[in-house]
């Protein structure tokens, strides 16, 4: 589907009788196939023999045989006829490549019945919020029919597709903006005034779940007292945002407190974040302060510090772009006085944020070089102990090489080779023993003279 389709007012039919011919064959198929189902959901015959041997094989496949026999022209015009629930059964039956080119002859409000409802699209919401008795009430918008019902203060899409961003536009009389194109950092670009009056925002929503954490762009356009938001996928802090609307009264009374208690709550699910991150750092901060620390733990350590890393600056960003669209409302003018304290409210938590962001980057840049460090010292005691190898065996191989020159065994005539060479192994181990205590006096020497410099610094000290 793209931008590009137009659709005429009136969709071209083929011939009248061969069309009701057509329409009736695939009305009683879908008759067919409610009655067996209607059969199964009451559990009047079994429901693995019914649907899989009469639904799919027969009924189903009948009716995709007949779809792929039609032209588009002619499937377009029994969309226009359908029921709705037939509309859908029948779209969930057509091939990929064929729904386009049907989408092209429908007229207006049977496309977006249809638009969003294909295999692989990323689910699309549309619902539109009215006030009612004081508090915010959610009403599904399907077609523009639904939008006739409804007064809005808030209307929301998730994913929407452009057939749908078209028909809500046109219905309210401005160009919502595409969710893919939300990558501008200009603030000229994000925060600005049309000349119809349009405010437009594009702001950055955390989004922190359990795989990974991300932000999100949503534009916001605040167009005739209602606010429009449109982004790729649904955000927590929406949800939050509803619920509360829903069940206190007088939490909103028009777009604008929408928009400002959006931000509050991104900021409140920030702090939330943050406090998962101090969490986390804490149980990191734990295995550090082991003085055993392995390699594989230490390279555990090091990805759950790059993950709060990560997080942490996202929070940052996030807040930091609150922070500039906050002030652009309060700069502008666009509140009133109430409204201009709840902005300053949703500044100062920000401005706490800060603080601690702050502090969480020296924390995670501590733990870092402390991680780093565990593993150098590992690393270290590798190098020592094969040095240490080392030198205990470099005796023993000079003697070994003396031993296997035929001057040995001349020096040795007339000693049995047993005695010999068992008593110039027992010679070897004992070089060895001799040059590991050696080395253990050595250290043990250097690290009491290490010792007393320390305990003579903090006396003079």
């Amino acid at each position: 589907m793209t931008d590009s389709l137009e659709a005429p007012a009136e969709p071209r039919l083929p011939d009248e009788d061969e069309f009701q011919r057509h329409l009736k064959q695939v009305q009683q198929l879908l008759s067919r196939h409610r009655l067996v189902e209607g059969l199964v959901h009451r559990q009047e015959m079994p429901r693995h023999d019914l649907v899989e041997n009469l639904v799919h094989n027969q009924n189903l496949a009948e009716l995709a045989t007949k779809l792929d026999s039609l032209s588009a022209t002619a499937i377009a015009g029994m969309f226009e006829v359908l029921s709705g629930e037939d509309r859908l059964q029948v779209w969930a039956l057509l091939k990929p490549g064929h729904s386009a080119e049907i989408l092209r002859e429908l007229s207006d409000e049977v496309r977006a019945t249809l638009v969003g409802k294909s295999k692989g699209e990323e689910k699309s919401m549309l619902n539109a919020f009215d006030l009612h008795n004081g508090r915010l009430r959610q009403v599904p918008v399907e077609t523009p029919e639904d939008l006739k019902k409804v007064r809005p203060i808030w209307v929301d899409l998730v994913a929407p597709t452009a057939e749908v961003r078209a028909w809500v536009g046109k219905f309210f009389g401005l160009a919502l903006p595409d969710p893919d194109d939300l990558t501008d950092l200009e603030a000229s670009a994000r925060h600005y005034l049309e000349d119809n009056g349009e405010l437009h925002l594009h702001s950055d929503f955390l989004l922190d779940d359990e795989e990974e954490s991300r932000n999100v762009a949503v534009a916001f356009i605040l167009h005739q007292d209602i606010l429009f938001s449109v982004r790729k996928e649904e955000l927590p802090v929406f949800r939050l945002q509803r619920l509360r609307a829903r069940i206190q009264p007088g939490y909103v009374s028009d777009g604008k407190d929408v928009l400002l208690d959006l931000y509050a709550a991104d900021a409140e699910y920030s702090a939330d974040a943050l406090e998962d991150v101090y969490a986390a750092l804490e149980t990191v901060g734990r295995q550090v302060l082991d003085p055993q620390v392995t390699d594989d733990e230490a390279a555990h350590i090091l990805s759950e510090i790059a993950r709060g890393e990560d997080l942490n600056s996202r929070i940052r960003r996030n807040v930091l772009d609150t922070r500039r669209a906050v002030s652009f409302l309060m700069r502008g003018k666009f509140l009133s006085p109430s409204q201009f304290d709840d902005a300053r409210q949703i500044l100062r938590d920000i401005e706490s944020l800060d603080g601690h962001t702050s502090f969480l980057f020296g924390k995670i840049n501590f733990l870092m070089d402390a991680t780093v460090g565990f593993i150098n010292i590992n690393q270290n005691r590798r190098v020592s102990k094969l040095t240490t190898l080392s030198v205990i065996f470099m005796p023993i191989n000079i003697l070994a090489g003396i031993g296997g020159m035929s001057e040995y065994s001349m020096m040795t005539q007339g000693v049995p080779w047993p005695v010999a060479y068992g008593s110039f192994t027992v010679g070897m181990l004992l070089v060895g023993w001799i040059t590991f205590h050696a080395l253990k006096h050595v250290e043990r020497s250097e690290a009491r003279k290490r010792l007393a410099a320390i305990r003579a610094a903090a006396k003079e000290a």
